[in-house]
């Protein structure tokens, strides 16, 4: 017995001189799993090259439609471009195009020949804007469910999408690497040739300038080699190839990894009552002033304001019913979203919404009749689109009030969609001009910065008036700078001589400035049914 207590002493006392020998017991942390690529992912890194290529030529074909040519006919033709990229992109992954993607389609189709349409920058902006809206959702609507998804998701959704895609910077050398090593010894060499000779590019740009900066000799050689090299369009084209290339390869690949979330919570649990008490006390303001804009400025019925005439009265306040219409909006759709569901606040929100037809209507009569008196501008035709759409909206506010499963935010796209279409085609500068020049008070200035979409009305009137269409010839130039600084000493010769934007004699020759600024880089690739409608009103008035 004595033997064996010995013997378990001399065992326990090793066990604790190589606990020693060897440090403190450290029990081993499971490592993280690693997470598994998605079946869409797996696809793209398998078909890399259809991608890699594919994606490349897309680029180039970007940089060759849209050099310095934002609007020209090339334009609808790189968006029909984006639309079968994605279609082939969506094939090699496994996808089809969901039902309702042709909507989206043919939206950023109609917008893009709305685009080669007209000259009018800020509807050139707007349609550029409308089209990434659409054709992000459009991407979204492909690899989620967003059959319940609101506005708020929406963008939420394309703003993560747009910046956490960025953090798939470096899948494009991954993929290339990995499909060279699948593909053999020999793939491998001409694909590490042809990925160095990519890399080596801005290198060589970088290298170069500074050795010329550095020595005459060698300075003088590379503006011999370079002499018909325009480096700053060179630069241009690259930076647009590969901005577009990393964009499309890069949001690609962050769809396919399917990280956002598709449930859509329901944040419906706020007192119905605090909605009540607040809307209510609304509602009992604005039936009054509904009420005073049916009987007093509709009817005419009511006694005007000391000290105001019945235009006067009518004159003003359009912005601020705009405002209030906008914010009701706004109400009413954060008391659907937060607040849980009662009769009394879906009668008050009706209310609400009733008033704010009456609102629309006298802020929309308010403004023609402003218009009547003035002049019309871009903002004005702006403000009475706006009261338009908030005005069709307001139906499917109203529906989605009492029919839950109502899809308000499809309807709100189609109509939006819809109703920018008819503002985009409708040309607002030609309708500007049309109205102006029949007014009795005008703004000259304003005229003379509208764009070539205002020609087939203002060269008619500029030569009835007298222009000598001879007078603003510029000569062209390669160089854009050469030529704006030769158009500011025309134009500083026109202001010696006294011409001025805002009289009748001298707004027109400012006003053939732009125009001509506008046509001077006008070729197949560049075409613009504006411009060329612009071109030959002037040809026709000399």
């Amino acid at each position: 017995m004595n033997e064996q207590t010995s013997a378990a002493q001399n065992m326990t006392q090793m066990s604790q001189n190589m606990q020693q020998q060897a440090g403190p017991y450290i029990v081993p942390t499971p490592a993280k799993p690693v997470k598994e690529d998605t079946e869409a992912t797996r696809r793209m890194k398998e078909n890399f090259g259809f991608f890699g290529p594919v994606t490349f030529l897309y680029a180039l074909f970007y940089a060759f439609c849209m050099f310095r040519n934002g609007s020209g006919v090339t334009f609808p033709f790189f968006i029909a471009a984006s639309l079968l990229y994605l279609c082939f992109s969506l094939s090699k992954l496994g996808l089809t195009l969901k039902k309702g993607s042709g909507f989206y389609m043919t939206g950023m189709i109609l917008l893009s020949v709305s685009t080669f349409c007209t000259d009018d920058a800020r509807i050139i902006g707007f349609n550029k804007t409308g089209i990434f809206l659409l054709m992000m959702s459009l991407l979204l609507k492909q690899f989620y469910d967003t059959a319940q998804w609101k506005l708020g998701k929406y963008l939420g959704s394309i703003f993560l999408m747009v910046f956490a895609s960025i953090g798939e910077l470096a899948r494009p050398f991954q993929d290339v690497v990995r499909y060279m090593k699948q593909r053999g010894k020999g793939n491998r060499t001409v694909g590490y040739a042809l990925l160095g000779a990519v890399l080596a590019v801005p290198l060589l740009v970088v290298v170069i300038a500074l050795l010329a900066s550095a020595d005459a000799f060698f300075r003088q050689l590379t503006d011999q080699v370079l002499s018909g090299v325009n480096l700053e369009n060179l630069f241009d084209i690259i930076c647009r190839v590969l901005f577009l290339f990393f964009a499309a390869y890069l949001l690609l690949s962050y769809l396919c990894k399917h990280t956002l979330s598709e449930e859509v919570k329901d944040h419906r649990h706020g007192e119905p009552v605090l909605a009540i008490t607040i809307t209510g006390l609304l509602s009992v303001v604005y039936v009054l002033f509904s009420g005073i804009q049916i009987f007093g400025l509709f009817l005419g019925k009511l006694q005007l304001p000391d000290g105001y005439t019945y235009a006067e009265y009518a004159r003003e306040g359009f912005f601020q019913l705009l405002a209030v219409s906008i914010l009701n909006l706004i109400i009413v759709l954060v008391c659907m979203s937060f607040f849980k569901e009662s009769k009394v606040l879906k009668g008050v929100l009706t209310i609400m919404s009733l008033c704010t037809f009456v609102m629309i209507a006298s802020s929309a009569l308010r403004m023609v009749l402003y218009i009547r008196s003035y002049y019309l501008t871009f903002l004005r035709i702006l403000v009475l689109w706006a009261l338009a759409l908030l005005f069709v909206l307001f139906f499917g506010v109203i529906a989605s009030i009492y029919r839950e499963k109502f899809p308000l935010f499809k309807y709100s796209v189609a109509v939006v969609t819809v109703l920018y279409l008819v503002l985009s085609f409708s040309h607002p500068d030609l309708i500007i001009a049309y109205v102006n020049v029949q007014s009795a008070n005008n703004d000259y200035r304003y005229l003379s910065n509208l764009s070539a979409d205002a020609a087939p009305v203002l060269i008619p009137y500029l030569k009835e008036l007298g222009y000598d269409f001879e007078v603003v010839s510029i000569p062209g130039s390669d160089n854009p700078g050469e030529y704006l600084r030769e158009q500011q000493r025309v134009w500083d010769g026109m202001r010696e001589n006294g011409y001025k934007k805002s009289d009748p004699d001298g707004f027109g020759y400012y006003y053939l400035l732009h125009l001509q600024q506008a046509t001077e880089n006008f070729g197949i690739r560049t075409y613009n049914i504006s411009r060329h409608m612009a071109i030959r009103q002037v040809a026709q008035a000399k």
